[in-house]
Formats: C-alpha cells, structure tokens, sequence
C-alpha cells in the first residue's frame, strides 16, 4: 500500500512534528522518491545488499522440530544470517546510499535491542559517515556487546538517562537532537515508526525479505505457506515480510511482546492493549493512560520494548488483513530453547516470540500445511538475559 498525500495508511501515520522538522521530512521525502526511481540506486543497493550483507538469505526447513511437533511444516527465512545478525542491516545500507545521495555527511541513530545501532555504526564505517547513537541506560545495561561492538566500529553512544531509559526514550533524544541540527544531519530510523516519510520507506527497504521468501518458498513446496510469522515491535521485520503476501490467500500473523502477561501492566502488546494516539510524528496505537500520557511498555526483549507500533500494522490490524497475538517472556524463552536444541540455531528474544506462536499453532495443523517464520536476528546479543532469566527460572541444568 502506498500512503496519501499526507503519508497516512486510512487514518494512521502523517507528519506531527514541530515546524523545524517539515522541512528536512520534505527534503527526505523528495530524494527518496527520486532515489527509488533511479535504477542506478537500485543497482548499487542490490550490489551492497549482495556483496556486503550476504543476501539472499537463506530458507531453512525445520526439519527436527516439524517431526517433533507432528503438524504443519516450519521454515524459517533466515535474517540472522545478514552481516551483522539482524533484518536491520538492509534499512541501514539503503539509508546509508540516501545520506549520501542527500549530501549528508553525518548520521545519527536510535537503538534499543542495539541491532539497529550495531547496522548503522557499520554502514557509517563503511561509507565514511560520522555516526551518533542514541541508547537507553537500561538497554545499554542489557546489551553491553553490542555497545562495545558499535564504539568498536567507530560510532558514538549517547546514554539516554529519562523514562524508563529504553528505546522510546532514546527515540525521543534522537528527535530532540535532529531538530537542533538537521543541516547536516540525516535521521537513520531502525523501525516502521516515525513521521512520513519513514515508515513507508523503512518498508521499502524491508520488502526485499518477503520478495525472497515468497519465490524461495514456491521454488521448494510449488505453493504459498498457510501462514507467514513474524515478531512486532516497531514492526520492521514483520512489514518486510508480510509485503509480498498482503495480497495472497496466505494467513498473516504478527506476534507482539505479551511480557508478564497482558492482564499485568508488564508487557508491550501495543495492539492487544492500546488505544489511538500520536508517538514520535506518527498516530498510530499506543500504550498510554486515561490522560493521554505515554506509559512504559515492558518486554525481556529489548528489540520489542517499544510503546508504539507502525502505522501501517495499526491499518492492518483494523482492517483484518493481518492477524496480531502476544507471546508472553517464558513462552518465548521456551520457544528460544526449543529451536537451539533442535535446530542448532540460537534466535534473538524477539525472533522467538514468533517462534513461540508458530510452534504451539504448528500442534494443529495439518501436515500438508506449513508456517514460514521471519527469524528476524540472532541470540548472540542477548545471551546474557538469556542467562541471567534461565538461570532465576532453572531452566539450565
């Protein structure tokens, strides 16, 4: 779908922004337009994506789990298998070229789960950018590698100390910081969030996993999956791989953060328990109280631990095109276990929450169905919360 005039999907989306700001969102608005039509854009962002990122990302039967679970068959589109662990990197190449096409020399970014900073401080070392990343203490706490891997690659982390210290807060510093110096600073946001432009053109990035999945999946079962997976925070992966299905006879489910459970105030089901509303330039649902004010989302994965969801996911939630549910943290820990175990393939928190839903889904179904799951990144990063949480729960031996 492409957004009106004013980057609105039916209701949600648009631009709510300080004035400051209309003017570097039409100048972004206009280059990536003229960006997407040149083929010469397109060519060289293939070439990074293949040379530099190592697309096409595999197709993975879950051969082990699918006769363990006796149902449908389980595929995994392996976006962990990117440079750099994660979907992120394609959104950060293409937005890199954009920078770059726009004569901006200097980038900063926002990061939660670090998977979207660690892809922006490489497309910076990579393309001779200056890179500023903006991070939450409490996510600095819980992703200290991928902190130590960003200073590694030469970009600056800004601890963000307000709110809860998480990736809503550090969005909000970003924005603060773009609006005092967008110059010469372009705006390198990770997710499907944000003022229109950007969740349209985060998807325009992202599209590229459900253009592979689709054909790849076709070329080895002669038809489409019963139903396609993916986890949402932002909702970046799970845009990217839905886009090439939206119009298919194909079940779409997005899975979001249940946390603690959805009946506590421990979760970050934006959908399942938010309401319409505007958060960073955008309206689209969120969790906030009876005033209007935003309230903490929680979630053990980082990545998912956002207040917000895009607006073209609030679009498909309301027009039934796609499916959302919630997975709370053990589920997804189980989930997490179950396919390192079997599979040999250690997925981030937030890829399991997908998992976790495609696996009890899976039990009853039939055996000539089939589930593709977008395995969004990989655990590495979040082995020590992995750990620490196992260890509480005893579930290493």
């Amino acid at each position: 779908m492409i957004p009106d005039y004013f980057g609105r999907y039916g209701q949600f989306g648009g631009k709510y922004v300080p004035e400051t700001l209309m003017a570097p969102l039409e100048e972004l608005e206009k280059g990536l337009q003229e960006a997407i039509q040149d083929e010469q854009f397109s060519q060289e962002l293939l070439f990074h994506l293949n040379e530099f990122s190592g697309r096409p990302t595999a197709l993975t039967f879950a051969k082990n789990i699918t006769e363990e679970l006796n149902g449908a068959k389980i595929y995994l589109k392996r976006e962990d298998l990117n440079h750099t662990g994660a979907h992120k990197i394609n959104n950060a190449i293409a937005q890199a070229l954009l920078a770059k096409r726009l004569g901006k020399k200097k980038i900063i970014a926002e990061t939660g789960a670090g998977q979207h900073g660690v892809a922006a401080a490489t497309v910076a070392a990579k393309f001779g950018l200056e890179c500023k990343v903006f991070m939450g203490e409490e996510d600095i706490r819980r992703q200290e590698l991928n902190v130590f891997r960003m200073k590694l690659l030469g970009a600056e982390v800004v601890p963000v100390d307000s709110g809860s210290k998480t990736l809503k807060d550090a969005t909000n510093e970003a924005i603060r910081y773009w609006v005092q110096h967008c110059e010469d600073h372009f705006y390198m946001i990770g997710s499907v969030v944000g003022p229109h432009p950007y969740p349209y053109m985060v998807r325009e990035f992202q599209k590229i996993i459900s253009e592979e999945a689709k054909g790849q999946f076709l070329e080895r079962e002669g038809k489409l999956p019963t139903k396609v997976v993916a986890c949402v925070g932002g909702g970046s992966n799970a845009i990217g791989m839905f886009y090439h299905f939206l119009q298919d006879v194909v079940e779409l489910i997005g899975v979001e953060a249940g946390g603690k459970g959805i009946h506590t105030d421990n979760h970050a089901a934006t959908l399942a328990k938010g309401s319409k509303g505007v958060i960073h330039g955008s309206l689209t649902y969120l969790l906030q109280d009876e005033y209007g004010q935003i309230t903490e989302p929680y979630s053990i994965s980082a990545g998912l631990d956002y207040p917000g969801i895009g607006p073209e996911h609030a679009y498909l939630h309301d027009t039934n095109r796609v499916k959302y549910v919630n997975v709370t943290d053990m589920e997804a820990l189980e989930a997490l276990s179950f396919l390192s175990k079997k599979e040999g393939i250690l997925p981030a928190l937030e890829s399991s929450h997908a998992l976790a839903f495609a696996f009890k889904a899976a039990k009853n179904m039939k055996s000539n169905e089939s589930i593709l799951v977008c395995l969004s990144g990989r655990g590495d990063k979040d082995v020590q919360t992995i750990m620490n949480t196992m260890e509480e729960q005893g579930y290493v031996r």
